[in-house]
């Protein structure tokens, strides 16, 4: 059950170039993926061994020039709903503003613990200056340079200390989680309780840390399965209906949690920028995917072409990841309910798959072969064996090549849907390394 630290202050004071040091470790490893747009507002950090997730929201103002203080107040307000601990930041250099007044009142309100950062005391002079920030009472500022990075190690440990020992959940393992998600609006509660039905056949409940999602455990029609549920049950505060932020805060929580993640799209609005942050979200923690079309029962003409056209744009926006199902299903009438379930424990299923090295060899050393990776700089690159990692989130598989560094996304992505056409790891992202052999 992770921990969810945000970072707010107004404009400037270097909410990004704080995120990316406290996350770039772990970024460096995990490669960057091709063409995420909102990657960086979102990352984890990892701290002597614990980890916690980690939101910039400053990159969600729209045009961050004449940002509208409204916007921002709006984002500390979320911020403060959803997250575990807030890091406030002010700008040394340039002292004590009023949004910097607001935003603290809007903290000091929440019984949030909050660590207050004065950023840019690049020298001891600076450290003088941070004591008028005392009057924000919201305890010692933390100074800290994110350019150059002294003080961030001191600011790490104050974090861990505030932010509690994660209890781990009562929940048993191999039994699968689904989380549902999407925006506002797209019928996530009413799949939910059209899976459930009124006589809720509940197994048992078991509610999280503090804020956190609620795992429910259901024995129906056969399956037996966690349902995620983040705390939805949380005022919900108008303002906040339509900001993207909103959903994608809400949503961090139930993707981590989850195994499989059944993301709702609206068949009346098809993709929206919003759906993508989601679908974002669940690709950067690996998590199964189904995509349900909710609301099939509004769309007037439901001949297979529109059926295909929809699918279809559907996979071109989320690509290079294609191989998941969609499922054309409406909470409403309850039609293709079942199938929904039914589908993400197969979805689970194929998240365990294990691939005999063997086999793997014989189908996959040929394909190789047929077309090797292309030479770069007259070297030839060859590709002598590979096996699938055991005990892995996701399936992972090694393959192992004289120059594995010369081996290029493209390639990979080759090796990865060879793999898919052999094999059925339909809706479970998987794994590719190239290694020295």
């Amino acid at each position: 059950m992770g921990n969810l630290v945000a970072i707010v202050g107004r404009p400037n004071v270097g909410k990004s170039t704080l995120f990316n040091r406290l996350t770039k470790t772990r970024r460096a490893i995990v490669s960057d993926e091709a063409g995420t747009t909102r990657d960086r507002q979102y990352g984890k950090c990892d701290w002597n061994g614990r980890e916690f997730s980690v939101v910039d929201t400053g990159g969600w103002v729209v045009n961050s020039d004449d940002v509208f203080e409204e916007e921002i107040r709006k984002q500390v307000l979320i911020a403060t709903e959803e997250a575990d601990l807030v890091l406030f930041l002010v700008d040394v250099s340039t002292g004590l503003t009023d949004l910097d007044e607001d935003v603290a009142n809007i903290l000091r309100r929440s019984k949030l613990p909050v660590v207050l950062v004065a950023n840019k005391a690049d020298n001891n002079d600076w450290m003088y200056a941070a004591a008028e920030f005392y009057k924000l009472g919201l305890g010692d500022p933390v100074c800290i340079s994110s350019a150059t990075g002294s003080g961030t190690g001191d600011l790490l440990d104050i974090v861990m200390d505030k932010l509690k020992e994660e209890k781990a959940d009562e929940i048993e393992e191999g039994i699968p989680r689904f989380a549902v998600v999407g925006r506002p609006n797209v019928g996530k509660s009413s799949i939910i309780n059209a899976f459930i039905g009124e006589d809720r056949n509940i197994v048992t409940d078991i509610a999280g840390t503090t804020r956190d999602s609620i795992y429910t455990r259901y024995d129906k029609f056969g399956f037996d399965f966690y349902l995620v549920d983040t705390a939805g049950i949380r005022r919900k505060n108008k303002v906040t209906e339509d900001l993207e932020f909103y959903s994608v805060m809400r949503s961090i929580r139930s993707i981590e949690n989850s195994d499989v993640c059944i993301l709702m799209i609206d068949a009346t609005r098809g993709i929206e920028a919003q759906d993508m942050n989601i679908f974002q979200l669940i690709q950067k923690n690996n998590k199964s995917l189904v995509v349900v079309v909710n609301k099939w029962d509004l769309v007037e003409d439901k001949t297979q072409k529109v059926i295909d056209t929809f699918t279809n744009a559907i996979r071109e926006r989320m690509a290079p990841f294609t191989d998941f199902p969609i499922i054309f299903a409406s909470a409403l009438t309850k039609q293709r309910i079942f199938k929904v379930l039914e589908t993400a424990k197969e979805v689970y299923l194929n998240r365990k798959v294990r691939i005999g090295t063997t086999k793997l060899n014989e189908v996959m050393l040929p394909l190789i072969e047929a077309f090797p990776p292309p030479s770069i700089k007259g070297k030839y690159i060859k590709i002598k064996y590979v096996s699938q990692v055991p005990d892995t989130q996701i399936p992972t598989f090694v393959f192992y090549a004289n120059l594995p560094q010369y081996v290029k996304e493209p390639y990979k992505r080759f090796l990865e849907n060879k793999i898919r056409d052999n094999w059925n790891l339909t809706g479970s992202p998987i794994n590719i390394f190239i290694r020295q052999k």
